[in-house]
């Protein structure tokens, strides 16, 4: 039995004394402990070595206090996987020397046996479990097919995936193809994690809100939607759409267990919108952990009212960024231990 199952109570929808709390990226660069492990060894050993990524997982457990662990990996081991070569370029970013963008292109694309080729990330995921040893529980993650579809096309990081986009609209039948390979091999990858330990699982679709609400439709969600019903039975899924608030009624209708909400929509319309029956997670601004942390605690208690303390989880509204203090992220989470129902 997992001792704080806060999180997993809140995404039943379970009646909480309060709900839980946790931060995308929370293992991350803000970290003094992960920012030494970053000096030895480059992004993606510290992915592929389980003995690292479990170090790392379990750092802002200890450190900073939240109620649910997420693994540290990255979206882009799955294209890695799919025989799409992905660098990670100090000052850049993701970088992908040979993005597709063809039709041979993506015939050249692999839907992998993702024991073989991400066993690692398995091995990361039952390490880290007995890490924890039942204290919180651990989030397994992936990213949207639509989102690793924009950086497999347009090659790196983008304000507007304009290269990615234009694939998809100029050769929509090589896009839905590759979309399709991205999906199955995501649905085999997060089933794996589920089967290593995970105790749910989130889906990032981080550029869903580069499309219009048709095209979401069309290139994102009726894929994310595949995922969803692939895995709801085995564990809680989470989808969470940057800038995909326009989404936010279908995806109430998913069966996801929560939906995560960034800070351009307000708590009380992301309750209109989904109806007010689904665990919403989300959505204080990241930028707003730069302010002071008595700040910080009176906005996040605010927050919480607005949303409810129910069928909620307390979270950030996209990942924490790199020179936020410690202290600030420590008061964000002590603000959701220390709320009462006012």
């Amino acid at each position: 039995m997992i001792k704080n199952d806060l999180f997993l109570r809140a995404l039943k929808g379970e009646n909480v004394e309060r709900p839980p709390v946790w931060m995308m990226r929370q293992a991350g660069r803000y970290l003094p402990d992960f920012m030494k492990l970053k000096d030895k060894y480059d992004f993606f050993t510290r992915c592929r070595t389980p003995e690292l990524a479990t170090e790392i997982t379990v750092m802002p457990i200890h450190q900073v206090g939240t109620d649910a662990a997420i693994l540290f990996s990255d979206i882009l081991v799955v294209p890695q996987a799919m025989n799409i070569e992905v660098e990670m370029k100090p000052g850049l970013g993701p970088w992908l020397p040979h993005p597709v963008r063809s039709t041979g292109d993506v015939e050249k694309v692999i839907v992998p046996d993702v024991h073989e080729t991400l066993g690692y990330v398995m091995e990361a995921v039952k390490m880290t479990k007995r890490e924890l040893n039942d204290e919180v529980p651990l989030i397994g993650f992936a990213g949207s097919p639509w989102t690793i579809l924009c950086y497999a096309v347009q090659g790196q990081g983008s304000k507007n995936f304009d290269i990615a986009k234009k694939f998809c609209f100029t050769n929509p039948q090589a896009a839905h193809t590759l979309l399709q390979k991205i999906t199955d091999t995501t649905i085999a990858y997060l089933k794996a994690k589920v089967e290593a330990g995970v105790d749910a699982v989130q889906i990032f679709d981080s550029w869903g809100g580069m499309l219009s609400p048709e095209d979401y439709q069309e290139f994102s969600w009726k894929y994310i939607q595949q995922i969803i019903d692939a895995l709801k039975g085995e564990t809680p899924v989470i989808a969470f759409g940057k800038g995909c608030w326009f989404a936010l009624d279908k995806m109430a209708a998913s069966g996801a267990s929560a939906l995560g909400v960034d800070w351009t929509c307000s708590p009380q319309m992301a309750r209109k919108l989904t109806g007010g029956n689904i665990t919403l997670q989300g959505n204080f601004d990241p930028s707003r952990l730069y302010s002071p942390p008595s700040k910080i605690k009176e906005m996040v208690h605010h927050m919480i009212n607005e949303f409810g303390k129910d069928k909620y989880v307390v979270n950030l509204g996209h990942g924490i960024l790199p020179d936020i203090p410690v202290e600030n992220a420590i008061a964000f989470v002590e603000a959701v231990k220390e709320y009462k129902v006012s």
